[in-house]
């Protein structure tokens, strides 16, 4: 008997799918992943329908990048998925595995799963912002998630972070001069190393080490984000603003976003770590399901 309070859980990323039986009540039951070479389209659809297929749920939640459209689950956009560009994958998934199936945005299943069981569940105007190969985010106004009238909105790596200068427009966003990618490549250009051989641990550590290199693009680096934030803040007037990604687990993180967001003198929003990190794409996706499905 399929048990009414469980639903399959997914959250899709460039290079790994994350994978868990979730609880109506935001209970991670059980979880896992598996890597996913070559932004593998047929892979993961694979692994999503395979692992539905063990598990004892009501339904199947997803959360993945690009322009989603929330309701019908298509996607126009497919992010880092380039194969499911204009790929209707909930239809796809429902016939693959009986159940009904729904799909949102990753950064806006971040920002669900904060109003839902995180740090926002008293707020009504508040930004997630993600921080990775791409800039994303969500947006909470009067206390509904804005989606946007082609399901484009929160596409925060889009904001300027420099003047436009004589190079096309897009060289001088965020998601072009301020990600952990971008920071790699810099520091790997600087040092005569390859991409692959640099992490942003690495980066971290020599700035703490008070390496030259490392200490100029980390400041650039940290000034990328705050002309993002500064632009958000006065934009929207959030509350607060919830930071996510794998930068998060450094130590000292927000205490050094928020040394350099001094300078831009904003102190009436407050900056905070995301609740639920590696987990808050699941989450978000199954709180969309339930608001979505009523179950």
């Amino acid at each position: 008997m399929t048990n009414l309070k469980n639903l399959a859980a997914f959250d899709i990323g460039g290079t790994t799918l994350k994978m868990g039986v979730v609880s109506s009540e935001g209970d991670i039951l059980q979880h896992e992943k598996m890597t996913i070479p070559d932004f593998d389209g047929e892979l993961i659809l694979a692994g999503i329908s395979e692992y539905t297929k063990k598990h004892d749920v009501a339904g199947v939640a997803i959360s993945a990048p690009g322009y989603i459209n929330p309701k019908t689950g298509f996607i126009t956009m497919g992010g880092a998925i380039r194969a499911f560009d204009n790929f209707p994958i909930r239809e796809y998934l429902e016939e693959k595995t009986g159940l009904p199936v729904t799909v949102e945005n990753d950064a806006n299943c971040v920002a669900l799963c904060e109003k839902w069981v995180g740090g926002a569940q008293d707020l009504d105007n508040f930004l997630c912002m993600t921080i990775g190969t791409g800039i994303g985010g969500g947006i909470f106004i009067d206390g509904k998630l804005y989606s946007g009238s082609r399901f484009r909105a929160g596409e925060f790596g889009y904001l300027f972070s420099d003047r436009p200068g004589s190079y096309e427009p897009g060289s001088y966003t965020m998601n072009q001069t301020t990600t952990m990618l971008v920071l790699r490549r810099q520091y790997a250009a600087h040092t005569g190393k390859s991409l692959n051989e640099v992490t942003g641990e690495e980066i971290f550590a020599a700035y703490d080490a008070r390496e030259p290199i490392a200490e100029k693009l980390i400041h650039d680096f940290y000034t990328g984000l705050c002309t993002g934030l500064y632009n958000l803040i006065y934009c929207f007037d959030p509350s607060h603003i919830f930071i996510g990604g794998g930068i998060t687990d450094r130590p000292t993180f927000l205490d050094e976003l928020k040394h350099h967001m001094a300078f831009f003198g904003l102190r009436d929003t407050e900056l905070e770590l995301v609740s639920h990190k590696n987990q808050a794409g699941l989450l978000g996706a199954v709180y969309h399901h339930l608001l979505l499905t009523e179950i």
